[in-house]
Order: structure tokens, then sequence, then C-alpha cells
């Protein structure tokens, strides 16, 4: 009983460690390839992030009643998004649900807040009071920036 114990003990261990040997083994093999020219254009440091300044819009002091000049100030609104996005500034934008008078958010690819500053001053709903921002310096994966690309081919319809 002990030797058929021990046998089948070997046996499992064996296992395990073939199987370990094998993940160590995939998981080497399963490194993605680095693409320069990629990495280049999205402006990716060595670890493939890059800056951003990461925008909050929060309600702001002037918020418009429903009307044509709110209707207004909303298209300018997106018209001033997708410009940013061609302009290769925006790498991200979208609404959140208003708690706590959040609104939305932008991820400008750009390294610091003053530039921020002055592309986001453009924006009807900043200039109208309807929201307000926040900055903060964000880092993260340069990847973001295929997001407008990837966004325009997958969406129906547009803003």
């Amino acid at each position: 009983m002990r030797k058929t114990f021990a046998v089948l003990a070997a046996a499992v261990v064996s296992i395990l460690l073939l199987d370990a040997s094998h993940a160590q083994t995939s998981a080497e093999t399963a490194k993605p390839k680095f693409d320069p020219e990629l990495a280049r254009t999205v402006g990716a440091d060595d670890y493939g992030m890059r800056k951003y300044v990461l925008v909050i819009l929060k309600t702001g002091p002037n918020k418009l009643p429903a009307g044509p000049e709110r209707d207004d100030m909303f298209k300018g609104h997106f018209a001033n998004i997708n410009r940013l996005a061609k302009e290769g500034k925006l790498a991200l934008a979208g609404p959140f649900d208003g708690a706590d008078g959040w609104r939305g958010l932008f991820v400008l690819a750009v390294a610091d807040i003053e530039e921020a500053r002055k592309l986001v001053a453009t924006d009807p709903v900043i200039i109208k009071g309807e929201m307000i921002a926040e900055y903060h310096r964000y880092y993260g994966s340069a990847a973001l920036m295929l997001v407008n690309d990837a966004h325009d081919r997958v969406a129906k319809k547009g803003f």
C-alpha cells in the first residue's frame, strides 16, 4: 500500500512539475511582439506608456435651460470633441452618470496641464459655464491613442 501511494505521489508531483514547466514556457513564448513604428506613432515610451492629462467635467454654475441655445452649445461640445480627436489631442472622452455633479471626462494626449487648459477652454460647455473642468496628470497606456480609430470602425452613427 505504501509503495502504491509513493508511486502515485511521485506521478502527481511529476505531472505538476511538467505542467508548471509548460506554463512557464508558454508564458515566455506569449510575449507581445513589439512594433516600433506603432510605438512611435502613439508616442509610447519604452514601457508602452505615455503622459496624458485626465480632465473631469463637473456641473458648472450656469445651467442653460432646455432650448435652442442649449442644443447649440452641446452641438458645439461634440464638434469640439471630434476636432480634438482628429488633431490627435483627445485620446478618449465620454459622459458619466451625473452623480455628485460628475458629467464626463476627457483624456487629453498632452504632457502638461497648461496645454490641457487651453484645449478645454475652447469647449462651449466650459465657455458657457455649463461645466467646469478639473485636471490631473495621468500616465497610461499609449494604446489609448488607438481608441478613436477603433471607435470609428464600431460606431454606426456619429455625434
